[in-house]
């Protein structure tokens, strides 16, 4: 019977801490004052796949745990998006078009990224298409978001898998 009942039973997802400390991080006024990234949904969603996709490729350099950790970020990533979708009013027809279109930018973002702290295109080129799409920042604005996303992929590397998939970050 008891695991007759698991099956019923969703297990929490592993990086449900580390998603809303993500979340939090993407909402903190800086980005959208200093930063200037455009204070819009879609520039909400900018700061917050940006920062996704640095902590999925810093969960990708950790072992077995970090790694499922980062399946499960994806997880609630989807999870959400298909949520604040609904409360915006999109229906079942378009739902999965839209979210698989928003997992799509983040994908697009980690494979910038990646290419970002592999060396093979600078960190202004990346931060820029990331987080502001066709609107050319300010000097200040870049170098003040290039300087936060710099401190975060540092702070990201000097954390454990444990305290990362728990949601430790700065």
């Amino acid at each position: 019977m008891k695991s007759l009942m698991r099956l019923f039973r969703s297990e929490p997802n592993i990086a449900e801490p580390l998603y809303r400390r993500v979340v939090a991080k993407a909402r903190a006024p800086h980005w959208y004052v200093d930063g200037r990234v455009p204070d819009t949904m879609e520039g909400r969603f900018s700061v917050l796949a940006t920062l996704l996709a640095l902590t999925d490729i810093r969960l990708e350099q950790g072992g077995e745990e970090a790694t499922r950790a980062s399946v499960a970020l994806a997880e609630c990533f989807v999870h959400d998006m298909d949520s604040q979708l609904r409360q915006d009013g999109v229906g079942d027809p378009v739902m999965g078009k839209r979210v698989g279109s928003l997992v799509g930018a983040l994908g697009g973002r980690v494979g910038a990224w990646r290419r970002a702290i592999g060396g093979e295109e600078s960190w202004d080129a990346v931060a820029s298409r990331s987080l502001y799409r066709e609107q050319v920042p300010s000097d200040a604005a870049l170098a003040h978001s290039l300087e936060e996303l710099k401190r975060y992929w540092q702070a990201l590397q000097g954390r454990g898998d444990e305290a990362l998939i728990g949601g430790v970050l700065p």
